[in-house]
């Protein structure tokens, strides 16, 4: 085990949480050139996914279920709503809310966007196997348990 440095003794860029941030910002990225091919951007093409896979959805419930503010989530819509993808409507179950749900021409784009992430996910995963791939989903799970720990016990 010569020459193998503990990870406590490396550089920063070396360490773990700087290679997940790394890696974090060029699936991003990988993902934001794919849909670019669309004329799409990551947030609106998952939009644009999770609608036709949930159905029509309340503004405040997609940006929960897609894990981005209510004002980031009313951009994403105006702008799929202003290219014809999405419609705001109202529920019928409840009148004071608004339903966004998909159009036909945005219904047309997710299987494409399905196919691009469906590569994408492939080419990521070249060389890895299925046992490799659950092991390192169980340790980013416990790391995103451990954050959100390390985030529940920042101050107001």
């Amino acid at each position: 085990m010569a020459g193998l440095e503990h990870e406590l003794d490396a550089p920063p860029w070396k360490r773990v949480e700087s290679t997940l941030m790394a890696m974090a910002r060029a699936i991003r990225q990988a993902y934001e050139d794919r849909f670019a091919r669309l004329d799409l951007n990551l947030a609106q093409a998952s939009m644009l996914a999770f609608l036709f896979e949930s159905g029509p959805r309340s503004q405040s419930r997609l940006a929960a279920q897609l894990g981005m503010g209510r004002a980031s989530a009313g951009l994403v819509v105006s702008a799929l709503e202003k290219r014809g993808l999405v419609e705001r409507r109202p529920d019928p179950a409840d009148g004071r809310t608004r339903l966004v749900a998909l159009r036909p021409a945005g219904e047309a784009l997710v299987r494409p966007i399905l196919e691009i992430d469906e590569i994408l996910r492939s080419e990521l995963r070249t060389g890895i196997s299925r046992a490799e791939r659950q092991r390192l989903a169980a340790l980013l799970l416990r790391l995103q348990d451990n954050l959100s720990g390390v985030l529940a016990d920042r101050p107001d």
